[in-house]
């Protein structure tokens, strides 16, 4: 018993560890988005399938890939569309848990997109152009991160909230 609170009390640490990640990025944020979910498995809280654990594995190691490979921060060197994008995927996702629990990945990846958007009418994101093939090209790259991170994290609450 102990052991298991003391996993579920590890989980939901790495839970909230990634999604301050989210907002404020120093490293990928999905790593201990899915620590955090294995953790809640592992402590029989909730109970993840296995197929949910390989798809969100593969996720996070390609978005892990894709931190290394790619340039870190912003054009201009500002991280500040992370608020806007991680708040928006948040909501987003909320709200998909709160309409339907299969609509939440739908609800964090439109969130997402609605966080660059709205981020590219402020004075700091004009560089994006947001109807331009530049806001398409870096909208994957800077939203699949918190995507990806972002899910799990829903999914996970799903799991303590419905179980």
């Amino acid at each position: 018993m102990i052991v298991q609170t003391i996993l579920l009390v590890a989980g939901i640490i790495c839970l909230a560890m990634a999604l301050v990640l989210v907002l404020w990025p120093r490293w990928v944020a999905a790593v201990p988005a899915f620590a955090g979910l294995l953790l809640l498995h592992l402590s029989y809280y909730i109970a993840v399938p296995m197929g949910t654990f390989i798809f969100w594995g593969i996720a996070t190691l390609i978005v892990t890939g894709l931190f290394y490979l790619l340039p870190s921060g912003e054009p201009d060197g500002h991280s500040s569309s992370n608020l806007y994008v991680g708040f928006t995927a948040m909501a987003g996702g909320m709200l998909g848990i709160m309409l339907a629990p299969r609509l939440m990945v739908l609800g964090v990846i439109l969130g997402s997109i609605m966080g660059q958007l709205a981020y590219s009418r402020t004075p700091a994101g004009k560089w994006l152009l947001a109807p331009s093939s530049l806001f398409w090209r870096y909208l994957p790259i800077k939203c699949l991160p918190i995507i990806v991170a972002v899910s799990i994290v829903c999914i996970a609450v799903m799991g303590i909230v419905i179980d």
